[in-house]
């Protein structure tokens, strides 16, 4: 027999046990990982007013904060520096002793062997400018000698003892530059988790509160027009050449239809970033009772993953996790 009467599909939704047992889209807490930002120069925690329950972490807050997201299962944390001086090339993304690499040093050893510690590569939370690059006579990003600083900054960051860096800034030839960097060194074991698609969005606002941005202008020529598809894949394309471990797709929930190519078409495991505009509409229509918080967090965190994502960055890793 075919068609209703005889076809029901409501069956499969009679009761949790059932739709529990048929749910084609599970959550894992491995899948989740934590962005976490630590500041240079802070006695305790900063809230971050943007982004209710985020916070620019004191170092022993960050190490809290990694055992507690390591506990409920978290796979990993993303680690941005907020450092105390800036300045043109941004110095202190590649200083030794600068805040990431002392932040990556404190989470390594409390749960390095527990999770995956990855770090932010970019420059613009070190620029007294806020872009994500060197300024070349003209005020434009130059992308050749960005690439440079973010050899520099990969051979750091793994000599702290990093497990992955995240080269962010959009320039082109980045993950190739990052990969020769970190072999150069004998650091073969540390992973590229490659930005590949990495929109111009509207929707890092809060962010560049919690990195204590110096931004004047936009990054219009290097971040990706929202309105492309194609460049997309073809960033995927190159970032694969030139030897990236994982891609990611940024920002998560307004491209998930871009988020879908990427993993069709991806040969190494994809991530998403739900990222801080994201964050912060949720946090702030569930403050007003529009919506369920608890339900919007896990229905939007469901979808990303639907969509594709093996691995997603959302500020709710360890709420989330917990719950799972």
């Amino acid at each position: 027999m075919s068609g209703f009467p005889g076809v029901r599909p409501r069956r499969l939704r009679t009761s949790p046990a059932m739709r529990r047992l048929v749910t084609e889209t599970r959550l894992s807490p491995a899948q989740l990982i934590l962005p976490a930002f630590v500041r240079e120069g802070i006695g305790e925690p900063v809230p971050v007013s943007s982004m209710p329950g985020v916070q620019q972490h004191t170092r022993d807050s960050l190490r809290k904060a990694a055992v507690e997201a390591a506990e409920a299962g978290v796979g990993g944390i993303m680690l941005f520096g907020v450092p105390e001086v800036k300045d043109a090339v941004g110095s202190q993304g590649t200083e030794p002793d600068g805040i990431l690499q002392v932040a990556i040093r404190d989470v390594v050893a409390e749960v390095g062997d527990a999770m995956i510690v990855m770090s932010d590569l970019c420059l613009d939370e070190y620029t007294d400018h806020g872009h994500c690059g060197v300024l070349d006579a003209e005020g434009r990003v130059d992308n050749d000698a960005t690439l440079e600083r973010y050899a520099e900054m990969a051979q750091v960051q793994a000599d702290a003892g990093v497990h992955v860096v995240g080269p962010s800034g959009m320039m082109d030839g980045q993950v190739g530059v990052v990969r020769d960097a970190l072999d150069e060194i004998g650091k073969q074991d540390v992973s590229i988790l490659a930005y590949t698609v990495k929109y111009a969005s509207a929707f890092y606002g809060p962010f560049r509160e919690a990195v204590n941005s110096s931004l004047k202008g936009d990054r219009k020529t290097y971040q990706q027009d929202p309105a492309n598809f194609r460049e997309a894949m073809r960033e995927l394309e190159l970032d694969l050449a030139e030897g990236a471990d994982m891609v990611m797709v940024k920002p998560a929930l307004p491209y998930l239809d871009v988020l879908r190519k990427v993993a069709d078409e991806s040969s190494v495991p994809v991530a998403a970033y739900q990222i801080s505009g994201e964050y912060a509409m949720v946090e702030a229509a569930a403050a007003n009772g529009w919506i369920d918080r608890e339900r919007t967090i896990m229905e939007s965190l469901t979808c990303i993953r639907r969509a594709g994502a093996d691995m997603i960055l959302t500020y709710w890793a360890t709420e989330a996790a917990q719950r799972l």
